[in-house]
């Protein structure tokens, strides 16, 4: 597309929109590896090649290099939300801490978090060991208040996390000044900063695990689509029915996120979450003194329909939010194309928290999936008599609960009794997503309340009814 402007948002005359993210079109797609030849036997078998299946099979085959491991994967490794995210390597976890606690007890919930903040440096650890160049920055988190209604929810929120073992040091309140000295957004009241964070660029680290997986000796099948995963029956072992020959494996670990639906039988288990970003242009080192941002911090607000932002290697800001956030029938998208009201709007935010990017012109914008459980926590299991096994419904928060997971399930399927196995989202599971159209109304109206509760907070001083009655609906 070559047009100077998409619904009034300026575009770089090289402006894409979908077909891959930005992080792709950066490094290039990587050319894909042969398909499964046919039907096979594998000790372990993961169903998608993304970063939960990849760190899963770096874990197990690390354990255990005599297993045969297989991956299997529709397009290639990478393709989904691995190389599509914001790019936060963050310890933020998704669900009520509240759930998770009444599954394990209390202690158990601020292990959990614990291990996110280990699993944040285990990322980086690896990718150094690994030579994985992935642009890792270690410089933070910042979560923004730009009214007072964020304000008061930002201080409720700290307040509240003190009570789950953040210490000072995890998490900590920034006075305007202080926020000042690291970022310049507009109209922010006060931000929270936690150390708990890095960038990442997503394709990189994807790529760069796959090429470690295969080395290791993991069969990495792509261009093969699983349509089914059966349970071990009798004497037969677990299966994975592909569309080029079933292989049949002691465990089969489903590590689709996302794209769950397409498998038969889990229609309903997960909903396909729609999150769409955009790119900048490189910004000219004058617009970079007005915005500061020297530690490369990644960056969110306390809207409730909210954005993430990173400052990339190369000096860009990639900024995203939910754009449609889902589509009838767990449909996911046609390959990253983002609804031109969309990037509008993603613009506008941009514009809104830096005014200096006005200037700035769009290069490039894509969405992709994420998996959403129906009471919003993350989950992974092996269960033994069966064979399967599974971990996801990250719902936003997967490029570090991915590495947790890997680490989890290597765990789980050697029968090995840590840590990490007494976790509380370790066997959880929960009800089916509503059918169609409820589902899909359901949906709509949350984010409909969101977005007018987001619009009324700019003129009020707590939290809009709107979003108090969408998070009872959602049941998050």
């Amino acid at each position: 597309m070559s047009d100077n402007a998409l619904n009034g948002v300026p575009l770089t005359d090289n402006f894409q929109n979908g077909d891959v993210s930005f992080w792709y079109r950066q490094i290039g797609i990587p050319a894909q590896r042969a398909p499964l030849p046919g039907a096979r036997e594998y000790d372990v078998a993961i169903v998608g090649g993304g970063y939960t299946g990849m760190w899963t099979a770096y874990y197990l085959k690390k354990a255990q290099p005599e297993l045969r491991i297989v991956i299997l994967e529709k397009e290639f490794a990478g393709f989904g939300a691995s190389g599509r995210n914001g790019g936060w390597l963050s310890a933020e976890f998704a669900g009520s801490r509240e759930r998770h606690a009444a599954a394990r007890g209390r202690q158990a919930m601020i292990d959990l978090q614990h291990a996110m903040f280990t699993a944040v440096d285990e990322v980086i650890e690896v990718a150094a060991s690994e030579g994985i160049d992935a642009d890792i920055h270690k410089g933070g988190l910042l979560h923004v208040a730009t009214n007072p209604a964020q304000d008061r929810r930002l201080r409720a929120h700290l307040a509240d996390l003190r009570t789950w073992g953040f210490a000072e040091q995890d998490m900590r309140l920034l006075d305007r000044d202080e926020m000042g000295e690291r970022i310049r957004v507009s109209g922010a009241l006060a931000a929270a900063y936690s150390p708990h964070c890095a960038r990442i660029q997503p394709a990189k680290l994807a790529v760069g695990l796959a090429r470690v997986v295969a080395d290791l000796g993991v069969d990495v099948f792509e261009g093969t689509t699983v349509t089914e995963i059966r349970p071990r029956t009798g004497a037969g072992k677990a299966a994975a029915v592909t569309d080029r020959g079933t292989v049949a494996a002691e465990y089969v670990i489903r590590a689709t996120e996302g794209f769950t639906a397409g498998i038969k039988g889990q229609h309903r288990q997960w909903l396909p979450m729609n999150s769409s970003m955009i790119v900048t242009e490189p910004l000219p080192a004058e617009m970079w003194e007005r915005i500061g941002w020297r530690e490369f911090e990644l960056l969110g607000d306390e809207a409730h329909a909210y954005c993430y932002a990173q400052r990339t290697a190369d000096g860009r800001i990639a900024i995203g939010g939910r754009g449609v956030p889902y589509r009838y029938g767990s449909r996911t998208d046609v390959r990253g194309a983002t609804q031109p009201q969309t990037v509008a709007a993603l613009r506008k935010i941009l514009t809104e928290l830096f005014p200096a990017t006005a200037a700035a012109r769009i290069q490039h914008s894509w969405c992709g999936v994420l998996g959403v459980p129906r009471d919003w926590c993350s989950t992974v299991h092996v269960d033994h008599a069966t064979g399967l096994g599974w971990a996801g419904g990250y719902v936003g928060s997967g490029v570090t609960t991915t590495n947790l997971a890997g680490r989890t399930l290597r765990d789980l399927v050697l029968r090995r009794d840590t840590e990490l196995t007494a976790l509380p989202w370790v066997g959880r599971q929960v009800r089916q997503w509503e059918p169609e159209p409820l589902r899909w109304i359901g949906v709509q109206l949350i984010y409909s309340l969101f977005r007018a509760a987001d619009r009324r907070e700019t003129r009020m001083e707590h939290t809009s009814a709107y979003a108090r009655l969408a998070g009872l609906i959602s049941g998050r």
